[in-house]
């Protein structure tokens, strides 16, 4: 299993506090300092079986700055918004959990963390 954290974030730590209590085998990715790149975001969507702004925290000041809100959501944007996830993951919405089936979930609640448990 691999997690995605900001270890800044409550979320993600109550995450993995949750995976240690349940002594889960897991790997953790800090994707601040390793960011996922493009073809990974595309993979994470692909299974959590969203779109790209879906997964975007649209109230991080980088997400003003770049001015998402305006941002069309169709097939057509698809494309710029991945790119922006990629170019900047404090966008992305944390954690994200990939079980080792391939199952993908963001995390954000204690009922989510334990779905992905063996």
């Amino acid at each position: 299993m691999e997690i995605w954290i900001n270890p800044a974030c409550s979320k993600c730590r109550s995450a993995l506090s949750i995976l240690d209590a349940e002594a889960a085998e897991y790997t953790v990715r800090r994707y601040l300092e390793d960011p996922p790149d493009e073809a990974e975001i595309r993979a994470v969507l692909a299974r959590l079986g969203l779109e790209p702004w879906d997964i975007t925290r649209t109230g991080e000041a980088r997400a003003t700055e770049l001015d998402m809100a305006t941002w069309p959501r169709d097939a057509e944007a698809r494309d710029r918004w991945v790119r922006a996830l990629a170019e900047n993951p404090i966008l992305i919405q944390r954690p994200i959990i990939t079980a080792d089936d391939g199952t993908t979930m963001i995390a954000r609640s204690e009922e989510t963390v334990r779905s992905v448990l063996p």
